[in-house]
């Protein structure tokens, strides 16, 4: 007959056996998921790279021939470059991205001249400086790209595309806004 504590010790003797092996796979598992996240790293700086580098030669030719894609699991976001391409005739402001898109919808529907610090609210967002001086940066990255004029510093408008695709509003424009 086996004594009490020679059965804890050899169900103790057991359970360390199973911890070890459950250690070394977790060892395994951790080293297989570094060597993962490393790849995948590497992949998306690449992307990122290789987007900078294309928008760089010419923004409105990416647009059209680089569609980022997105990313596989919905909650994982990659940060990237998003792509805002040059005003031309013919596309509506549906090949913005959704937030841009929002922003030249407000400012269409507008009667006058919009400021970032009314837009913001608007397009969903809390009012506080820093959701509007990313707002800010992005009505900038439009008035670039040849949607919206700023007329005077921080007021913005859409662009009225005239005859021959001239901005009716760039007769009053001093230049670029930046």
């Amino acid at each position: 007959m086996v004594s009490l504590i020679e059965e804890l010790e050899a169900r103790e003797a057991a359970a360390r056996v199973r911890v070890e092996e459950l250690e070394a796979e977790i060892a395994e598992l951790t080293a297989r998921l570094d060597g993962e996240r490393e790849a995948w790293s590497r992949l998306r700086v690449t992307r990122e790279t290789v987007a900078e580098v294309l928008v760089g030669l010419s923004g409105q030719v990416v647009a059209e021939t680089v569609p980022l894609q997105e990313p596989v699991k919905p909650e994982v976001r990659v940060v990237g470059a998003i792509m805002v391409p040059h005003w031309r005739e013919g596309p509506t402001a549906d090949v913005l991205p959704d937030v841009y898109r929002d922003i030249v919808q407000v400012v269409a529907d507008a009667s006058g001249p919009m400021q970032a610090k009314q837009i913001v609210p608007r397009i969903g967002l809390p009012a506080v400086s820093g959701k509007i001086e990313g707002t800010r940066g992005k009505l900038k990255r439009l008035v670039e790209r040849g949607w919206l004029v700023e007329g005077q510093p921080g007021r913005f408008t859409p662009a009225r595309w005239g005859p021959g695709g001239e901005s009716v509003n760039s007769r009053n424009d001093k230049g670029s806004s930046l």
